[in-house]
């Protein structure tokens, strides 16, 4: 520890992390988790004291090693680092954090470069193993960060990585049922690669077109969401959440800009300032299929507005099954070298 610890930091989508290989961390999860406590700085809520932001959307991490499955290039594990308690987990997968995993492999020499673009497949490890292929820019055989993608969510153009994920054989409704009821209010459980529970938002009596910022300073709305989400969480396998990041709250409402529906999301207890990438496909997958809260009828392609924008997924369905989705986010190398962790145990 005395000689620091390798890590990338990189912007992925509109979320922002700490990249480590596997072999550079701890083999055994709980001193893993404790290293990254305090290699991030929690539990604090400023995080002042590490790489973390305060803020979920930037106080994430990705570890990346060589795959043994012969359908991937890489294994890409997600850990959620709470800001202000001392609490690791891996109970969901960040499809922004992934858009960084393809250039971080091929900086870190787990897949060599091709010229124009280099496919890298990933195997996603948490909690249920998916996978998706990046097709990352290496036009003179170094990853291009660089370019004219905008990418709603973070503010400045950067080179696109397409990313497609592959359906799965179930249903994407883990109850069983296009709708439920779940403390008192009728809402669309759906798993297409992240576990979100959609609700109306005049259901909630709200517009749906509130600011984070408002949508948090609502206690009342706040009691009922997690209400709705404790009870969702059994109902779609999940078990007992109270202290988990899934299922996801996404809050539906007309779209404002010529998008195809409107979201506000809470994740769970704050509210994000765009969308996640699954949660985004999880969204598509709902309104498109027929008898849920918000059926729309369509093309493949969702345009999902968000509070700062608006998210393209497309979507390929057979009846209630995903048989492909697919989007294009962007990542940044921010820096790369050494992290020295605060001393001590994080639960001492």
């Amino acid at each position: 520890m005395s000689d620091g610890i390798r890590c990338m930091q990189m912007r992925g989508g509109s979320s922002k992390g700490a990249y480590f290989l596997a072999s550079d961390l701890p083999a055994d999860p709980a001193d893993r988790d404790d290293l990254l406590l305090r290699i991030m700085g929690s539990p604090d809520e400023r995080q002042i004291d590490g790489l973390g932001g305060g803020h979920p959307l930037t106080s994430k991490v990705a570890v990346v090693g060589p795959s043994a499955d012969p359908e991937a290039d890489v294994d890409y594990l997600f850990l959620q680092v709470v800001p202000d308690r001392a609490v690791v987990t891996d109970a969901q997968t960040c499809g922004n954090l992934l858009a960084g995993v393809g250039p971080f492999a091929i900086e870190r020499g787990l897949v060599a470069p091709l010229a124009p673009t280099t496919p890298v497949r990933v195997r996603i490890v948490n909690p249920t193993v998916r996978f998706a292929e990046e097709r990352v820019r290496t036009p003179d055989g170094r990853v291009r960060y660089d370019g004219d993608t905008v990418m709603a969510g973070t503010s400045f153009p950067a080179a696109p990585i397409d990313i497609a994920f592959p359906g799965g054989e179930g249903s994407v409704f883990p109850t069983g049922h296009r709708t439920d009821r779940f403390a008192g209010v009728t809402v669309t459980a759906v798993d297409a690669g992240m576990p979100v529970v959609l609700v109306r938002a005049v259901d909630l009596g709200i517009e749906g077109d509130e600011s984070p910022a408002t949508l948090e300073a609502n206690a009342d709305l706040r009691e009922k969401v997690e209400a709705i989400r404790l009870e969702a969480g059994p109902a779609m396998g999940l078990g007992d959440v109270r202290d988990t990041t899934v299922p996801k709250i996404s809050i539906l409402s007309a779209p404002r800009s010529g998008g195809t529906i409107a979201t506000r999301t809470f994740i769970p207890h704050r509210v994000h300032a765009a969308i996640g990438v699954l949660g985004a496909v999880s969204v598509a997958a709902g309104v498109r299929i027929s008898g849920t809260v918000v059926s729309l009828a369509g093309e493949t392609l969702v345009r999902i507005e968000h509070p700062s924008g608006s998210f393209d997924v497309g979507v390929e369905l057979d009846g209630t099954t995903l048989a492909r989705s697919s989007v294009v986010r962007t990542a940044r190398k921010l820096a790369d070298g050494l992290v020295w962790p605060r001393c001590g145990k994080a639960t001492g």
